[in-house]
């Protein structure tokens, strides 16, 4: 019997590419290019508010954000987004994942549109009102993670299943990309229709009126792509492995894989009365087989969101500390938006977007393993290579092969352990625990992002004023921080061999529910 009803999922596994492989990686994949657009385009206008918020009349520089304020804008869409991953990840396997896949992106849509209404009387409470939308717009985030990673892995065939799942995870390139490209249309825009060009006199001081509106609209053009998808979504059957093995209803698996592939599949209902041995997600025996597995899965990505946040959310800082954008009071407001985005814009293209196709093209070939092993060994290096000479770096004829530098860590965290950290918990795990597992597994990145957002601002900040009223040259803090995050990678490229290869294996192979079954048949 068990056998059997193996044979009803290995048309999944064998099934040619076809259509419906594509469009499921769009639909899945616009929620991940929203995910990417709400949380970074906030490194895109933190300075702006600081201008607009906290600019003192009569003061030497613009205004910028406390480190607390800073800390808690840019971090607060962390904490919903691990509160997101748990629940939803949770809710995913005990309601399924298509009922649960809809409400993610529902409240995507409204927290975007929120933060940019964001109110208050001062700037504290505008602050206030911003962080509380964010934190719901992290959490719709949050769902999406174990959601399209789960949906996507079991909708594929087994021989492209890891080049699907990647592919939806690297629109996450796209949504980065995206931010930084209108980020710089819209202060464009602003500069040529609202900037006088007395504003170039006193430029620390620029800041237009209608500078507010700026970083407003960019929030909430993140809720356009979600509202996109929606209808989508909403069409998407439930995956014929959560109705098969965790809904035991054989019959309806048969009926959605049908619909979907365009082929006629019969079930036999005695299959239906097939049940797997069953434990439960905090039994010993669960943490028997998988215990170790789940160690590693939490493990990487918490040391990689570590890096890989801390890294993104800070760059401008970082590019600031070398020169490569002006200092602050050289510049207007709209115009350091407009550096900014061409910044990310440049990192994104050069080196982000490419890493995450990497992975695409190459990981079901090389593997998951060797993939993470590799990218997690070459951020160290590079990370080494531009801290431990870092006065070398901050003088003006070698910027372009810092960026350079730089961008290679980028692009190693996608083509390396960025990706495979998302695909690896959705194919390991059996099915009745995936969309949880997952879901802890990405919560315990955002915790590592949180450590980023945070931590490294506050670290790089203090020390910053530290050594530079002690005589240090500028940066000293970027230095000292991109040290740290060298070695969060090679505990990372340790932590990796515990989490097993699933390449080229179905779903019931890996994560033992094959066994399972043969096991409860004898």
């Amino acid at each position: 019997m068990a056998n059997e009803q193996i044979q009803v999922l290995n048309a999944l596994d064998v099934a040619k590419t076809q259509w419906y492989h594509f469009t499921a990686i769009i639909i899945a994949g616009m929620g991940f290019f929203t995910d990417a657009y709400d949380l970074f385009c906030i490194s895109l206008v933190t300075k702006l508010l600081g201008r607009i918020y906290y600019h003192v009349d009569g003061a030497e520089k613009p205004g910028t954000l406390p480190p607390n304020v800073s800390a808690a804008v840019n971090g607060v869409a962390f904490v919903g987004t691990l509160s997101g991953q748990l629940f939803f990840g949770w809710l995913g396997d005990k309601m399924g994942r298509k009922k649960v896949y809809g409400m993610t992106l529902m409240l995507m849509v409204i927290s975007s549109v929120a933060s940019g209404l964001s109110f208050g009387h001062d700037a504290k409470t505008v602050m206030a009102t911003l962080c509380f939308f964010r934190f719901w717009l992290g959490f719709g985030i949050g769902g999406d993670y174990p959601l399209s990673a789960t949906i996507m892995s079991e909708y594929a065939n087994k021989k492209t299943r890891g080049a699907f799942i990647a592919a939806v995870f690297a629109m996450q390139g796209f949504g980065i990309l995206a931010g930084g490209i209108f980020a710089i249309i819209i202060s464009v825009a602003f500069k040529a229709r609202f900037e006088a060009p007395a504003y170039e006199v006193d430029a620390f001081a620029s800041t237009v009126p209608q500078a507010d509106y700026v970083w407003r609209i960019i929030l909430m053009v993140g809720a356009l792509p979600a509202a996109l998808t929606y209808y989508w979504r909403l069409k998407m059957p439930e995956t014929a492995r959560y109705t098969a093995l965790v809904a035991k209803n054989m019959e309806q698996a048969a009926a959605d894989m049908s619909r979907v592939m365009q082929v006629k599949i019969e079930a036999d209902p005695q299959k239906e009365e097939n049940q797997t041995k069953s434990y439960g997600l905090f039994s010993k025996e669960f943490f028997s087989r998988h215990g170790l597995h789940l160690l590693g899965t939490t493990t990487t990505w918490f040391l990689l969101d570590i890096a890989f946040y801390s890294q993104n959310l800070f760059q401008k800082d970082i590019f600031t500390a070398i020169g490569w954008i002006p200092a602050a009071k050289t510049m207007n407001a709209l115009e350091e938006v407009y550096r900014i985005g061409r910044a990310q814009t440049l990192i994104a293209l050069c080196s982000t977007v490419p890493g995450y196709w990497f992975t695409v093209a190459f990981i079901d070939t090389i593997g998951r393993f060797t993939i993470q092993l590799m990218g997690f060994f070459f951020m160290t290096v590079f990370m080494f290579a531009l801290a431990i000479p870092y006065e070398h770096w901050t003088h003006k004829d070698n910027r372009i092969g810092f960026v350079v530098m730089y961008s290679l860590t980028f692009f190693f965290a996608n083509f390396g352990p960025n990706a495979t950290t998302f695909v690896v918990p959705a194919e390991i795990f059996p099915a009745r625990f995936r969309s949880t597992c997952h879901g802890i597994s990405s919560a315990s990145g955002k915790l590592g992002a949180m450590v980023g957002a945070f931590g490294f601002l506050y670290l790089a900040q203090n020390q910053e004023k530290s050594k530079t009223d002690a005589g240090y040259p500028p940066g000293i803090g970027v230095r000292n921080s991109l040290l740290v995050l060298g070695f969060v990678n090679i505990l990372g490229f340790l932590f990796t061999f515990l989490v097993p290869e699933a390449k080229g294996k179905s779903l019931e192979e890996i994560s033992g529910e094959k066994e399972e079954e043969v096991e409860t048949k004898v």
